[in-house]
């Protein structure tokens, strides 16, 4: 393989776009962990959720934590809602010198790491201690599949619940289902817009038991429920603290093959732009195990999806190299697993423009999944519908069996409808609509259509399937 990495120059060029952060080089990865100083200075290696029903406060903590408005395209800031997985990173310090909760505080992503504590009369350094990612899940029930795209690459959720509306609201219970489908276990429960019910302890107090009611039986049983405003950042550092004392950082492999899953693609070219100034291509995701680092020759399978003339599908994986890395505003010359992470290639920007390789995966050369058609799915049926509101019989709250029918599926970040063909007991083959890069033990989550709206009704773990011919 053609070594491109940077030359020594380069590397500090590179390194003072952000000079008031920890200098990074080639040297340090083989001996590098998630929370080695070089690495939490520039880039998130955590990936928090904030999971909720719309309009219950979950981009507003994010931005009273990180100080950035996840709510970003028109639309969204027309309707005040999230349409999009939002995201935005922050640095967590502890000062050593101020009492608890007030010892927290919360910055943006590209805060010097020698930052003095802003409490009154106090300019102790404080210790970064956490460098976070949130992922920010839209509340909306039309939005659902965007949700589940957004939990493939969480390691801990914030379930924030508004504690002026009765628990649980539809969106609520369907989050926390698909979380608890995802294996979950470090969430923390968020009792938001408390300065509403402020002059009203007992509402307070009611739906505080509805919240410990709601979440028995679920990965959230134990979970710690903090009272919070976050419109008028009450209690945020108390939010900050538990991030840091109950989430823990997952292990990770360092020193396999990188592999990254797409969450979002784009063209970051303006339009009229000259030839010369033109850049390759742009994705984001998470890495989920590796580390990838500039000058890295990659490939993102499936890649370009066609078909030949005899209508069988045809994958052409994409090659290129990495020549950028960025974590928001922060310059990296390597990236490791958790944190959302750009990646600029060198390939035509219309490739990547408007999110259209979502649901790829990006990794070494030959060193990927393979890439399948069918796939086999020991499956398991949600009791009954969750997060609907359903008019009349109770019934029809239940969930009919798997029959041969078309569902949609969400596999890592990729989502594709699949037809039935087949089913066994708790056992089924799908024909997939778009071929996906995924490996045997991967998680699915399947939704059918209700009411004219997916409605997630049960999950599963591929046990085999048929890979396309190259």
């Amino acid at each position: 393989m053609t070594d491109n990495r940077l030359q020594q120059k380069e590397i500090e060029e590179l390194m003072q776009r952000n000079p008031h952060l920890k200098v990074q080089t080639y040297d340090q990865i083989p001996n590098l962990s998630t929370l080695s100083p070089e690495v939490i200075s520039r880039q998130a290696t955590i990936n928090i959720g904030t999971i909720g029903h719309v309009a219950h406060g979950k981009s507003t903590l994010v931005r009273a934590i990180s100080g950035v408005h996840t709510v970003k395209f028109q639309q969204e800031k027309v309707r005040n809602i999230t349409i999009r997985l939002g995201y935005a990173n922050a640095k967590i310090f502890k000062c050593p010198k101020c009492p608890s909760p007030e010892c927290y505080k919360s910055f943006e992503s590209s805060k010097n790491d020698d930052a003095k504590c802003p409490n009154e009369n106090c300019e102790t350094i404080m210790e970064l201690v956490r460098h976070v990612s949130f992922v920010d899940c839209p509340g909306h029930d039309i939005l659902m599949s965007t949700m589940l795209t957004g939990a493939a690459v969480m390691d801990a959720a914030l379930l924030i619940i508004a504690g002026n509306m009765s628990c649980p609201q539809p969106q609520t219970a369907e989050h926390l289902a698909a979380v608890d489908i995802m294996k979950l276990k470090q969430i923390l429960i968020i009792q938001n817009k408390v300065d509403v019910i402020f002059k009203d302890p007992q509402a307070a107090q009611n739906n505080y038991k509805e919240i410990k009611n709601f979440i028995l039986g679920t990965n959230a049983e134990n979970s710690p429920i903090i009272p919070c405003s976050a419109q008028l950042k009450y209690n945020v550092d108390a939010v900050c603290q538990y991030i840091c004392s109950y989430f823990a950082v997952p292990l990770r492999e360092l020193q396999v093959p990188p592999k990254l899953i797409i969450i979002r693609s784009f063209d970051v070219n303006k339009p009229g732009a000259t030839v010369n100034k033109l850049k390759g291509g742009v994705v984001g995701g998470s890495i989920l195990q590796g580390v990838l680092k500039i000058g890295d020759e990659i490939e993102i399978r499936p890649g370009l999806i066609n078909k030949d003339a005899n209508n069988n599908v045809k994958c052409t994986p994409i090659k290129s190299r990495v020549v950028s890395l960025l974590a928001e505003k922060n310059e990296l010359l390597y990236a490791v697993p958790g944190g959302l992470i750009g990646v600029g290639l060198l390939v035509d920007p219309s490739i990547t423009r408007n999110d259209r390789l979502v649901g790829n995966v990006l990794g070494y050369p030959g060193k990927l999944p393979d890439i399948y058609t069918k796939i086999e799915v020991n499956y398991y049926l949600l009791k009954r519908l969750i997060g609907a509101k359903v008019e009349g019989d109770s019934r029809t709250h239940r969930i009919q069996k798997i029959t041969q029918e078309i569902l949609k599926f969400n596999v890592g970040s990729t989502e594709t409808p699949g037809r039935v063909v087949e089913v066994k007991e708790n056992v089924m083959m799908v024909e997939l609509n778009l071929p996906i890069c995924t490996q045997i033990g991967e998680k699915v989550a399947f939704s059918r259509r209700i009411d004219k709206k997916f409605r997630l009704i049960g999950w599963g773990v591929i046990k085999s399937g048929k890979t396309i011919n190259q």
